[in-house]
């Protein structure tokens, strides 16, 4: 893959596909962090003298504006970030646009609104996302790729206009890549990877690749249910995904075969409703009252999950241990990331809710080896799949 080392920018217009894909309370953003992953590549392009205009998506809009996913109030923070006033087009593709993108300067800096405002941007219509790629290449001489988080993604921005223009790959699509190369190819052993989140039925796929790649599985989040049922256990009102029990089996014989260990909880923080105020206490992970749900793992997994990560090489951690946004079933998703700091692992945490939790929870960034932009996009690459952002910029 072409770099954007390999392209000359100077006075050219450079469309740039970030992910600023950011939580918002109304217009507040409460975690900026992938604003701050894009922030290098944008500098680059404009220390060489580009004209950027940047686009990404925000959240799921019905393919038609909608205030409440403006990516405005991101387009301040990116022009905070920066250091410089960066211009503002309130469409995507029509005449806000196409004025914002030729009115730019040499080192000036523009962000066009919501990409999945069009339906062009989502559609499964080849000819129809076509032609919406086909009126973003009119804002722009070169494309960079560097939304990570998106890559996975066949939408126009993603897939179809670097087709149309000459491009390169961003500095963070870049690193993310590579770091999952590492995870995929020869990862320094042994390798463990921690897996939570609500569903199971999201990460069958990388479970059935990591059998075959990792040493070690450990299950947290609302998941670990469907496995702890799988082996016989009383759940209670915990979430259960009835259909998976029997890949999970499937899972847990395959992993005993195979010398991969599987390491669940021995006991959860069980409450009697989804609720910060509700009753809770830790209780054994085989003896759930019928009555309860769990909601985190509880102390004796956190101590368990740690001493089974000290004497790793490498970790990949993707979802949270509990419902960490409600401070009594933060602990496990608080102590498993302490365990990462605490290993001489290199650790990945892989984006989504678990670079949020990360951040929410106060820890800094830089004591963790990386933390991916892109859940969904990491789950995926260790799956094994093919991502068309990273197929259309290697093209």
């Amino acid at each position: 893959m072409r770099t954007i080392d390999d392209l000359d920018v100077s006075g050219k217009r450079v469309f740039v596909r970030a992910d600023l894909n950011v939580p918002l309370d109304g217009d507040r953003i409460t975690d900026d962090g992938r604003i701050r992953a894009s922030v290098p590549t944008i500098s680059k392009l404009r220390e060489r003298g580009a004209r950027v205009v940047v686009a990404a998506h925000l959240g799921r809009p019905k393919g038609a504006p909608d205030p409440a996913y403006s990516l405005r109030p991101v387009a301040a923070r990116l022009g905070e970030l920066l250091g410089t006033e960066v211009a503002f087009a309130t469409d995507t593709a029509g005449d806000s646009a196409r004025a914002v993108a030729e009115g730019l300067a040499d080192g000036q800096v523009a962000v066009i609104e919501n990409l999945r405002f069009e339906p062009g941007e989502t559609s499964k219509d080849d000819a129809e996302r076509g032609e919406f790629a086909d009126r973003l290449a009119r804002l722009a001489d070169l494309y960079v790729g560097d939304g990570f988080g998106a890559v996975h993604r066949r939408h126009a921005s993603v897939y179809d206009l670097p087709r149309r223009l000459p491009h390169a790959v961003g500095g963070l699509v870049l690193a993310e890549v590579e770091v999952l190369r590492t995870l995929t190819g020869d990862p320094r052993r042994p390798y463990a990877v921690v897996l939570g989140g609500s569903k199971v039925s999201d990460k069958l796929g990388v479970i059935d690749n990591l059998l075959g790649t990792a040493d070690r599985l450990l299950i947290g989040g609302g998941m670990v249910f469907t496995f702890l049922k799988a082996k016989g256990y009383e759940v209670g009102k915990s979430l259960l995904e009835e259909d998976q029990l029997d890949t999970v089996r499937e899972y847990l014989q395959r992993a005993e075969k195979q010398g991969v260990e599987i390491v669940l909880p021995v006991d959860v923080v069980a409450a009697e409703a989804f609720s910060a105020d509700a009753p809770h206490a830790p209780v054994d992970a085989d003896a759930i009252p019928a009555d309860r749900m769990g909601l985190d793992i509880g102390p004796k997994s956190r101590e368990l999950f740690a001493s089974r990560l000290a004497d790793t090489a490498t970790v990949f951690w993707n979802g949270p241990m509990g419902v960490f946004e409600m401070e009594p079933y933060s602990h496990g998703t608080r102590a498993l990331a302490q365990a990462l700091i605490d290993s001489d692992a290199f650790t990945v945490v892989g984006g989504g809710d678990s670079a949020a939790a990360v951040r929410s929870l106060g820890f800094e960034e830089s004591a963790f080896g990386h933390i991916s932009t892109g859940g969904g996009a990491s789950l995926e690459y260790l799956e094994g799949k093919r991502l068309p952002g990273i197929e259309a910029l290697a093209d």
